[in-house]
């Protein structure tokens, strides 16, 4: 048997050639496993090529429907032969599926669908389009949020961490954080593996700096305080999210993260927004390709570079950075947590704590997010951010967490937005 897998007008479809058997429903479970994606909806199969039809490839035909049920789609079948037909209505599950007489008629309606839904949203909530982009802009709350910084940020980029400068922080008290962390036993058997970390809900993912490239992942069921987390620098948000904005930059391409923030920057100018420059960003996405740079050894004293400059001045960077401007995870789930500076608009107190002091001095934006990547959650606009959050993180299929870079792309995204009115610092 052969499989073609394409994309028509946005939707994911599959041609059939051949014989679906006991192999062939095997060959058609793998095709579907590796195709869809997080915001798919619909999937058509065109089977005017399919000569054969047997109760394995029945079984993957309902499979693949009752999962497309689930994320609110259907499963459209095209061109279907007599035979195969017959094997369809003599197992009675014909009226289940939607058949369409040839695949632009099928995709064509998968299509109609699709749109559909976007006009009852449209409906709820209307959207902003800028540069192609769909922005669904949702108060939230009117109360104040903050970030707290723990740890020196100048100390960390020039490798001078000691044991003293580690904190102890219980999960508990992190509810969507980032930055420099490990976990362990005592803060010496943590402190050569401080690595880039993100926290959510409870929930650590950090890269141990341990040469390996692969992160870890802890979910308590209580915080006991024991064991707890082990940061040289972190920043926390405390408070809420103001705005929850929806964001559909469409099935192509996809939107820049910088782009993201520098449009949530107009909105604020805009709307006239009493805040220090600084935004707060919890993500709940898919992703159009994932671009990461973060620290592959610990920056702490005894390793410090020899010539006293950042571990990020270009001389150190192959050394202490490990850089990927390959778009990995397409059409993946990703959750993520993060900040970024408009420095047009910065007023705020203590804002050195989050500014890396060797940035150029034409810089107009600084981003410092962290993403965790999972996978078999399907896209659904309606749900609620910070549920959602919480389900992704303690039940979804774990993949991978990166420190992003600025060009990683987002094809949908539920973002839940604080405007930081005060940075508060723990050193």
């Amino acid at each position: 048997m052969d499989i073609k897998t394409e994309r028509r007008d946005g939707i994911l479809t599959f041609a059939i050639r051949g014989r679906l058997d006991g192999y062939g429903a095997g060959q058609l479970a793998d095709a579907v496993e590796a195709s869809l994606q997080a915001d798919d909806r619909s999937v058509v199969f065109d089977l005017a090529g399919m000569s054969y039809l047997s109760s394995a490839g029945i079984r993957i035909l309902i499979a693949t429907k009752k999962r497309l049920k689930e994320r609110g789609g259907t499963l459209a079948l095209a061109g279907i032969q007599d035979y195969p037909k017959s094997v369809l209505d003599m197992a009675g599950v014909t009226p289940i599926f939607s058949l369409y007489p040839d695949l632009e008629v099928a995709v064509a309606a998968c299509r109609r669908s699709k749109d559909s839904l976007s006009v009852i949203n449209d409906l709820v909530r209307a959207p902003v389009v800028r540069d192609g982009v769909a922005y669904t802009v949702e108060p939230a709350s009117t109360r104040s949020s903050s970030l707290l910084v723990t740890g020196d940020l100048d100390k960390m980029l020039h490798a001078r961490l000691t044991e003293s400068d580690i904190r102890a922080i219980p999960f508990s008290a992190l509810p969507y954080s980032l930055g420099l962390g490990a976990l362990g036993e005592n803060v010496a058997d943590a402190l050569p593996l401080l690595g880039e970390m993100i926290t959510l809900h409870g929930s650590v993912v950090w890269l141990p700096t341990d040469g390996n490239a692969t992160p870890d992942f802890f979910t308590p069921v209580k915080d006991a305080g024991k064991p707890c987390i082990y940061t040289g620098y972190n920043v926390t948000l405390y408070g809420p999210f103001h705005e929850i904005i929806t964001i559909d930059a469409g099935d192509e391409g996809g939107i820049a993260l910088s782009d993201i923030y520098r449009t949530i920057f107009d909105f604020a100018r805009e709307r006239k927004r009493d805040f220090s420059g600084v935004v707060a960003l919890a993500m709940w996405a898919v992703v159009d390709g994932v671009c990461s740079l973060g620290v592959k050894r610990s920056p702490i004293a005894a390793s410090s570079p020899a010539n006293g400059l950042p571990i990020n001045a270009e001389e150190n960077a192959k050394e202490w950075l490990e850089e990927n401007d390959e778009p990995k995870y397409r059409g993946e789930t990703m959750v993520s947590f993060g900040f970024g500076i408009d420095y047009s608009a910065c007023s705020g107190e203590h804002l050195s704590a989050l500014t890396d002091r060797n940035r150029p001095k034409t810089q107009q934006l600084q981003l410092h997010n962290h993403g965790v990547i999972f996978r078999g959650v399907p896209w659904d606009a309606s749900l609620d951010l910070t549920r959602q959050i919480e389900r992704i993180v303690t039940g979804a299929e774990f993949v991978d967490m990166r420190h992003l870079k600025d060009n990683t792309r987002i094809r949908r995204a539920k973002v839940g937005v604080a405007y930081i009115s005060e940075i508060a610092v723990e050193e």
